[in-house]
């Protein structure tokens, strides 16, 4: 029995909470219980130098980069140097933004040209993709994404913010930074709590922008009702998202966002914004609302804060979905799969 080695290449690990190291420790771990040995490499914290001479010595039989830019030029370096094939996973920031950049789509398209497999993790993305680079399209697969929620220690919401009898309370949980949105809310919001006073808005995560954290919290500090918790462990989401009764999403794009996957595990309806990545996971009406514009979220809201009944029907509908599909067996599978394919070994 041969057993794989796999350099697995992030832009971020953990102790980061954000997404992509959410999902790599995900993925590194599904393989590792499948008999891979898989090692990751935090490109965010590691200098290049010894990068490099570590994978060298690691002296893997594939190499998997998750993000086509941001690591996609440093895993082909290394997959040609050693020889070995290339996997990239590409985000939504790789295939809604960087693909399409006049001083980054060049960087990107190398690398895709150059890989073995792409994986993207919805059918939008990989038409998009197949459409701005047809010679690329047949190695393009799909595999979605899938959810793990520890049960950590609990955290208190009364440790953090202090709240009315009864409250209704809606979490935005994203790194802080201008693809999420974190402001679109406010405005909807100011006239919500006019009528329904028990609303609370809840921000959690990272800055990852300084300019709009800053703008953020300057936004929100004369708003009683609004509160930055900061950056909560990824061990106390399950508790965070028990704790609440809404989540908001209100990203300009997405691939197939860990936030909302992670709300239907804990059979919380989701209150998103309309765009592909989004739609991946909710279905209007059913798991979800969706919506387009401040009337549009302010009206879906206020359907939400008023009916408790749709909100349990959509977050237990939410989570039948995610544990029909959206499973780490199947995720895992499916990247064990495409190594087996580039690397023609059957371990």
């Amino acid at each position: 029995m041969v057993t794989l080695r796999v350099a697995l290449l992030s832009p971020v690990f953990f102790p980061s909470v954000r997404g992509n190291s959410v999902t790599v420790n995900r993925i590194a771990s599904g393989l590792r219980a499948r008999g891979v040995e898989i090692r990751v490499w935090d490109c965010s914290t590691t200098p290049i130098g010894q990068l490099e001479d570590e994978i060298e010595a690691y002296r893997p039989d594939l190499i998997h980069a998750f993000h086509a830019y941001r690591v996609g030029p440093l895993a082909l370096r290394l997959s040609q140097s050693l020889k070995t094939s290339l996997i990239v996973t590409i985000t939504g920031t790789d295939g809604n933004h960087d693909l399409f950049d006049a001083e980054r789509s060049q960087i990107v398209r190398r690398v895709l040209v150059e890989a073995d497999c792409m994986v993207v993790f919805q059918e939008s993305m990989r038409k998009q993709i197949a459409q701005k680079l047809p010679d690329v399209a047949a190695k393009i697969v799909v595999i979605p994404q899938s959810v793990h929620l520890e049960d950590g220690p609990p955290c208190s919401l009364a440790d953090w913010v202090a709240l009315p009898d009864d409250p209704v309370i809606f979490l935005f949980p994203a790194g802080i930074r201008t693809v999420k949105n974190s402001l679109f809310p406010l405005d909807p919001f100011d006239r919500l709590v006019a009528h329904y006073p028990m609303i609370r808005l809840l921000y959690a995560g990272p800055i990852l922008e300084a300019a709009e954290g800053e703008r953020l919290l300057s936004a929100i500090s004369s708003r009683s009702w609004a509160t930055y918790l900061g950056e909560v462990p990824h061990t106390q989401m399950r508790s965070l998202l028990e704790a609440v009764h809404v989540v908001l999403n209100c990203s300009l794009s997405e691939s197939m966002p860990n936030s909302i996957l992670e709300a239907m595990t804990c059979a919380r309806p989701v209150l998103a914004s309309d765009i592909d990545g989004n739609r991946s996971l909710v279905e209007d009406g059913v798991t979800g609302l969706l919506f387009t514009d401040h009337a549009g979220l302010e009206t879906k809201a206020t359907r939400l804060v008023e009916d408790p009944e749709l909100r349990r029907q959509m977050g237990l509908a939410g989570q039948d979905r995610v544990r029909a599909s959206f499973q780490p067996e199947q995720e895992a599978e499916g990247y064990l799969a495409q190594y087996r394919a580039a690397t023609q070994e059957s371990f």
